[in-house]
């Protein structure tokens, strides 16, 4: 593939991808939304508590446990460290979750991880890669900061103007853009495996069951939580891919336009189908109890 190919996706599809999935997001959003935190406190806290704290630890304790090779092991951790995505609101809308909760989860982890995901990386990087590991990027942390507002909370508040000004328009717009998050996932995940087949294929047997097994804890997270704060099915679900389904097109966006490293988004390219088949198997199972 033509190197100016790589660049034009590296910096344009998937930036631009990214704003646009943010912006439609927005378009749902209202600043009363918010006051769920206050209505749902429960579950509001712990969808964050498995979001921001246990997805990372399990991302870590992953990458020990199978003795992961350090690129492997940085790119499960970048994938744990990432909020959830509008992904995961659509999954929970079609699995008939709580839409309102998984959309306010979302945002707040998108707001939280603008500045928790440049501090551990920060950290992540020299810890993986520095010990012979491979070349450690090199990154600042208020430059990434600043382009993690400007592609993902900046265009989630023009959303929320327009959904403002224009509640009509905003909804009518949020329904031609909804299948993009899933467009936006796929493209990035076709391009990366061809560009990248070599390396996919290599690291798949390798990289394949930890993800899967990381995939199966963060979505079993959800449940024991939701257990715990004795919610019910609804946000049970909800919780489980809240905790589950994270925003691989920002895990793409932080290897590959951020760190400018093609094998670092190989477990990105492996968890996106991962999270969707184990997703849609969650959401059968939850309508086959409910059936019953």
């Amino acid at each position: 593939m033509p190197p100016e190919t790589i660049e034009f996706v590296n910096t344009v599809f998937v930036p631009v991808g990214l704003m646009l999935i943010m912006f439609s997001m927005g378009l749902t959003l209202a600043l009363k939304d918010f006051g769920l935190v206050l209505g749902n406190g429960r579950a509001v806290g712990a969808g964050l508590f498995g979001q921001l704290l246990v997805m990372p630890l399990l991302a870590l304790a992953i990458g020990i446990v199978f003795r992961l090779p350090p690129e492997l092991a940085l790119g499960v951790f970048i994938l744990g460290i990432t909020p959830a995505g509008t992904t995961s609101n659509a999954l929970t809308f079609v699995g008939k979750g709580n839409v309102a909760l998984a959309v306010v989860l979302t945002a707040l982890s998108s707001l939280i991880t603008v500045f928790s995901i440049p501090i551990l990386l920060s950290w992540a990087l020299p810890h993986f890669l520095g010990d012979g590991g491979g070349t450690v990027p090199e990154l600042s942390i208020p430059t990434t900061i600043l382009q993690l507002l400007r592609i993902t909370i900046l265009p989630m508040a023009v959303g929320m103007l327009v959904h403002r000004l224009a509640p009509g328009f905003a909804s009518r717009m949020a329904h031609w853009l909804r299948p993009t998050s899933f467009i936006v996932l796929i493209g990035v995940i076709v391009f990366a495996v061809v560009v990248s087949l070599d390396m996919v294929l290599a690291n798949l047997i390798q990289a394949g069951p930890p993800l899967w097994v990381l995939n199966v804890l963060a979505m079993g997270t959800g449940l024991l939580l939701a257990r715990l704060i004795g919610v019910g099915g609804r946000d049970s679900m909800t919780l489980a891919i809240e905790v589950g389904v994270h925003n691989v097109t920002l895990a793409t966006f932080l290897t590959l336009t951020v760190l400018n490293s093609l094998p670092l988004a190989v477990t990105q390219n492996i968890y996106g189908v991962v999270m969707l088949v184990n997703a849609m198997i969650l959401i059968r199972w939850f309508r086959a109890r409910t059936a019953a």
